[in-house]
């Protein structure tokens, strides 16, 4: 029986927490949500940062380390940092907590793009903060910058000095071509691990027939040694894992992309979200990877050489 990564995608910056009182935004709940969602069968979790005092997506090192650590202890999942924090952060800023920790993995976005989210600024009731509102408008001028000079920082200080791997967060086939790109300068080396993301207003619709097109240039461009993941945002996000544990690739879940268990139904926690994730990944004949199937088949370092 062949299995399939769960990764958990615990809290980010799209998200608000007015849209959802179940998103985590406090280091407690960060901890909590991420403990839980690891019983329930996820071998990565996704980790972003949050200040507790307002919400906001935060870079600040103490704003980690006041979830890391008990993470670490609670769980022997994968820990994997994002290296995309928020798009209006400063790449030294973006970076600051993960070069801190050396974790096993990170998620590195392989090019840059608009990031649109202000369609969310249109939702109807109250904001629980005064900066979600104006941050969701203003991404109609918003471009994530990624360059190849950021990858090669990225790929260098973080894979070659500190041993981490990636989480290649691939938004369009472009992001492919970028990925051989590196490969072929030497700074990427298999097994690599690509998630390819869907429904983000900027990159890729969340449909069967661009996750086909994306196996297929993956096939040719990278060749037989990498791992396929799929991430879609809103109500796409189990329709497409379903479609990516049939192809015999991996799942990303989680309230960070997106918030309802069903339609007209918010998720309580993430667990809830790994747990009807691995429903869908049973029903395909395959079995969640542990953690430790998930370090041997990624080539990870292991907890024990990080620096959380």
């Amino acid at each position: 029986m062949s299995v399939a990564i769960i990764t958990c995608a615990i809290t980010g910056s799209i998200h608000t927490p007015s849209m959802s009182p179940h998103l985590p935004y406090t280091a407690d709940q960060i901890a909590e949500q991420s403990i839980a969602a690891a019983q329930a069968g996820a071998a990565i979790l996704h980790l972003h940062a949050r200040d507790p005092a307002n919400g906001r997506p935060s870079a600040d090192v103490d704003h980690w380390r006041a979830f890391l650590p008990r993470i670490k202890a609670g769980t022997d999942a994968v820990i994997n940092m994002t290296t995309g924090g928020s798009a209006v952060m400063s790449l030294d800023d973006r970076l600051a907590a993960p070069l801190m920790a050396a974790p096993e993995m990170c998620s590195l976005n392989m090019g840059s793009m608009n990031f649109a989210l202000y369609p969310m600024a249109a939702r109807k009731g109250e904001w629980r903060f005064d900066w979600e509102k104006p941050f969701l408008e203003n991404s109609d001028d918003l471009v994530f910058k990624n360059t190849p000079r950021d990858i090669t920082r990225i790929l260098t200080d973080l894979g070659q000095a500190r041993g981490a791997r990636f989480e290649f967060e691939c938004y369009d086939v472009s992001h492919l071509h970028m990925l051989r790109h590196f490969m072929d300068r030497g700074l990427v080396e298999g097994p690599v691990f690509l998630q390819f993301v869907f429904g983000v207003l900027g990159g890729m619709g969340a449909d069967a027939d661009n996750l086909r097109h994306m196996k297929h240039m993956a096939d040719k461009l990278l060749g037989g040694d990498y791992m396929f993941s799929v991430l879609a945002a809103g109500r796409h996000q189990m329709p497409m894992a379903q479609t990516a544990a049939e192809m015999g690739g991996h799942v990303r879940v989680g309230l960070e992309d997106n918030l309802s268990l069903a339609k007209g139904q918010l998720a309580r926690s993430n667990a809830e979200l790994v747990d009807k994730v691995r429903g869908l990944v049973e029903q395909t004949g395959r079995h969640p990877a542990t953690p430790a199937e998930a370090r041997a088949m990624l080539a990870l370092k292991g907890a024990g050489k990080t620096a959380i």
